[in-house]
């Protein structure tokens, strides 16, 4: 039975599947994952998993990039900050904090400030160039909750003490040093992390329930669109604007797998968006979902548009 490649076949899988199912047992068989050991020690130990995995991802981050490729990674990058930023900001500014058709700030700003590294890299591979492709480098910044942080401090609605901030981003900064130091311990780090993301999906799942999930459906699916073609319009606009072709900005529209433990991460840090936590989590992973299968139709259409 091929496990791995029918997981790699669904858009998001590695990181949705395992959650959904975290998620199916918590609903239908809530004992099992109380019966002690390791067993509940991993239904219920996500932060420790989800640190584990932000020091395997900070080792592929590196420092070195070509100017190009860092003038296009770093507008990108500001770009998908700043809108993301300003979204939160009108939607706490109008709706509050608890958002926009049950779409909350935290969950807005989780979804668009973060990118989907591996579908960057394959769509830039296939219709960008190597400065497209390199700019991942700097891109990759924002995986994680470090900017997510930052914009929901500016936006009013977490508050978020500089050790608790210095405590998430501590094991990423850690794993870049280190990944910059020795490539084969780059490359070894990085592996860890792949297989870190479904063990951590599947106990953020244990916390939520499928209810939440069927809830999160439309407004998570609306999140995914706001994501690739909202944000799209900036990030395209960007990348141009530091000399690319728009296919980097394109390619950047989209929100990682991994941006499912931005919200544990960020109550982590300020308990009080504890309770926006579940509920977030199920939308964010609905936007990774539509926004898998709706950043390759955006590339293309900037691809086509290009060569006429």
């Amino acid at each position: 039975m091929k496990v791995m490649s029918t997981l790699k076949r669904i858009p998001g899988g590695l990181m949705v599947v395992p959650l959904i199912v975290g998620a199916a047992l918590n609903s239908l068989f809530p004992e099992v994952l109380q019966i002690g050991g390791f067993t509940t020690a991993i239904a219920g130990g996500a932060a420790p998993l989800i640190g584990a995995f932000l020091f395997c991802m900070g080792a592929g981050i590196r420092i070195r990039a070509a100017p190009l490729a860092m003038r296009k990674g770093a507008v990108i990058t500001l770009s998908k900050f700043a809108s993301g930023t300003a979204l939160g900001l009108v939607i706490g500014y109008f709706w509050g904090s608890d958002g926009f058709w049950g779409l909350s700030v935290v969950a807005v700003i989780s979804a668009t400030t973060n990118t989907n590294g591996g579908l960057y890299a394959a769509l830039a591979g296939e219709f960008g160039d190597e400065t497209d492709v390199a700019s991942i480098a700097i891109i990759s910044i924002n995986d994680g909750p470090f900017l997510t942080m930052i914009a929901l401090g500016a936006a009013g609605v977490a508050q978020i003490p500089f050790l608790a901030l210095l405590g998430v981003v501590l094991p990423i900064l850690v794993g870049m040093i280190l990944g910059n130091l020795d490539e084969e311990a780059r490359h070894f780090f990085l592996t860890g992390g792949m297989v870190l993301i479904p063990i951590f999906a599947f106990s953020l799942g244990c916390g939520l329930e499928a209810a939440m999930l069927l809830k999160a459906g439309l407004p998570g699916l609306f999140l995914g669109f706001v994501v690739v073609f909202v944000g799209g319009f900036f990030n395209i606009r960007a990348d141009r604007l530091a000399g690319g072709t728009g296919i980097a900005g394109a390619a950047a529209s989209s929100t990682a797998g991994n941006a499912v433990a931005t919200p544990a991460a960020l109550a982590l840090a300020d308990p009080s968006l504890e309770p926006l936590v579940g509920q977030a989590t199920a939308q964010v992973a609905a936007a990774c979902l539509a926004s898998t299968l709706l950043t390759p139709l955006l590339v293309a259409l900037v691809h086509k548009n290009r060569k006429q």
